[in-house]
């Protein structure tokens, strides 16, 4: 889970996955980082360490959503990696209905259901969709989607094809996914607005990002069919 500048609901949304994985019995790592925040954030997640003995936080300087999520990614451990944002848009107890349904496949991915966003959002999560399954032939339906439940060794295969200064890591690897004619399950989950804060992506920067996703996942692509690997 990466975090950044989310004081105001990082212990309550901490606390809400700490709950659900302990009640599935779950031997679990969870994994936080801090991404350079400014407010409260470092210190509320230190005190959560302090009595969660499964919660590990790691902070560091600001380095952006993508290259923070592929951190976690290369340093997690465990037969299975999930990864979530720190907003709450999905709620934490979607996960018991992936959780079962790893066992049929490599990947279990969220499908985000009654999610309100503006015109431009839905047109980038639409035109994310359609450049997956232009380059690499088929697509998951959310192929952003931060509620996804990959299997380690699977994973590790893919990560060393994706820069790491990749700006939408997910949305690359959701093409890797049918690259590598891996077997995915996609099942709803609720999608909700977050309770505080706003989301850093608003008004010009939103086409900005979306370029620059864009070219990165092209640029994968090309490497992808060129037989060669991301530097």
């Amino acid at each position: 889970m990466p975090v950044y500048n989310e004081g105001a609901a990082v212990e309550s949304v901490v606390t809400s996955w700490t709950s659900v994985l302990d009640g599935l019995a779950i031997d679990y790592e969870f994994r936080i980082y801090d991404d350079g925040s400014t407010d409260a954030t470092g210190l509320r997640l230190e005190a959560l360490a302090a009595r969660l003995p499964r919660l590990c936080v790691t902070r560091q300087s600001n380095r952006g959503h993508g290259p923070t999520v592929l951190r976690g990614y290369a340093e997690a451990g465990g037969r299975w990696i999930f990864q979530t944002d720190s907003d709450d848009e999905i709620p934490a107890d979607a996960f018991a209905d992936l959780w079962p349904r790893r066992r049929d496949a490599d990947v279990v991915i969220g499908v985000r259901t009654g999610r309100t966003s503006d015109a431009a959002r839905r047109a980038l999560t639409w035109g994310a969709a359609a450049v997956v399954r232009c380059l690499y032939g088929r697509s998951v339906a959310d192929v952003n989607v931060p509620f996804r439940l990959m299997r380690t060794d699977a994973l590790r295969r893919m990560l060393p094809r994706v820069p790491a200064d990749t700006f939408a890591p997910n949305v690359i690897l959701s093409g890797l996914f049918a690259r590598d004619r891996l077997t995915w399950i996609e099942v709803p989950v609720p999608a909700r607005p977050r309770a505080t804060g706003r989301t850093s992506l608003f008004g010009w920067n939103v086409w900005k990002a979306a370029a620059r996703a864009a070219r990165q996942t092209v640029g994968v692509a090309v490497r992808e069919r060129l037989g060669r690997a991301a530097p």
